[in-house]
């Protein structure tokens, strides 16, 4: 078996081979095969998806029938929340370089 995480309620659960289009989550009843629980989903790439053959997705929150969706798993997570921002690249490099 194999974790899955709810992007929504960050639910783990237990799911038997690929999450399927119409998969909902148990505890919230959200759907599962959305771009928000991808690990290709990245709100600072082209089209919020870093697999380049994706089709574009409007809605990141709704089940899709994109194939390259890769679940995410306990412990991790997509890089930005959706709507997140990225932030100010300077701040972010002069946080990351501290002393």
């Amino acid at each position: 078996m194999k974790e899955s995480l709810c992007p929504f309620c960050r639910e783990v659960m237990d799911m038997k081979g690929r999450i399927g289009f119409r998969d909902t989550c148990g505890n919230c009843g959200k759907d599962l095969h959305v771009c928000r629980a991808c690990r290709f989903y990245d709100t600072g790439s082209y089209n919020e998806c870093r697999e380049p053959q994706a089709e574009r997705v409007l809605d990141k929150e709704r089940a899709n029938f994109c194939e390259y969706f890769v679940s995410l798993s306990e412990g991790e997570k997509a890089p930005f929340k959706a709507g997140g921002k990225v932030g100010d690249p300077r701040s972010r490099l002069e946080e990351l370089f501290k002393k």
